[in-house]
């Protein structure tokens, strides 16, 4: 790995820092020379792989990441990103169809830039997301809360108790297992295989239909209307998801 180029962008702590991942070097020049005219420390990383390693070893308050890169793709970053961190993520990719956006976002994308982009649109969509998490989100909190909300769900993770436009609603064992997992990351997307190894603690083997079953019950409980769901949403060929609202 080039540590020269990856690290090169560490500087004082008193600034946020962006990691910039493209495989594109001229890109992810370009785009490091336009967050530090705004003030922004820069990293970049030029795959995915590359870009877990310097999220460990650096604290980082937003990713601008590509998603047609070697190693491991933006997409297949992201999730794995979003399995212990909540720091923004803006894609910016040369795919500009709607199913490619909302798919980015169903996997947990905060944003998504199309290429080629305004560089000042750039500039202001990182800094509503830093305004966000730094004022707002889990940085500015200090610490986890057991209380996790979206929209008019609240699931009280020390009571485990949930109510919906405060209403208590009774969930079976499972059931609140499944909801608690979806809730704690909203927007991203959970395969019934996912689903079932973190629920039912038990390699998943054809479990589609147990796991759709649940989620049926879920919505019967926490949706006006269940054929026209508001939270859980099937995203189809992949998974479920808990709506970000």
């Amino acid at each position: 790995m080039d540590n020269t180029a990856i690290y090169s962008g560490v500087a004082r702590t008193d600034k946020a820092r962006i990691l910039v991942v493209d495989d594109d070097r001229e890109i992810a020049m370009a785009v490091e020379k336009l967050l530090a005219r705004e003030g922004f420390d820069v990293i970049k990383a030029y795959d995915g792989m590359q870009a877990l390693e310097a999220l460990a070893a650096n604290q980082v308050h937003l990713i601008l990441l590509d998603i047609m890169m070697p190693k491991l793709d933006g997409l297949s970053a992201t999730m794995k990103i979003r399995e212990s961190r909540n720091i923004p993520i803006i894609i910016i990719s040369a795919k500009s169809e709607d199913s490619d956006k909302i798919l980015g976002l169903s996997m947990g994308a905060d944003d998504y830039v199309t290429k080629p982009f305004n560089p000042l649109e750039l500039v202001a969509r990182v800094k509503s997301q830093l305004r966000r998490y730094m004022h707002l989100g889990d940085i500015a909190n200090g610490q986890k809360s057991s209380v996790l909300r979206t929209g008019g769900l609240c699931l009280d993770t020390d009571a485990k108790q949930l109510t919906v436009d405060g209403e208590p609603v009774k969930l079976t064992a499972k059931e609140y297992k499944i909801l608690e997992l979806l809730m704690s990351k909203p927007g991203v997307v959970f395969s019934a295989e996912q689903i079932y190894e973190a629920v039912w603690k038990e390699v998943p083997y054809s479990v589609e239909n147990t796991v759709m079953v649940h989620i049926r019950r879920i919505r019967e409980k926490i949706e006006i209307n269940p054929k026209e769901p508001k939270y859980l949403k099937v995203v189809w060929g992949i998974g479920y998801k808990i709506e970000k609202i």
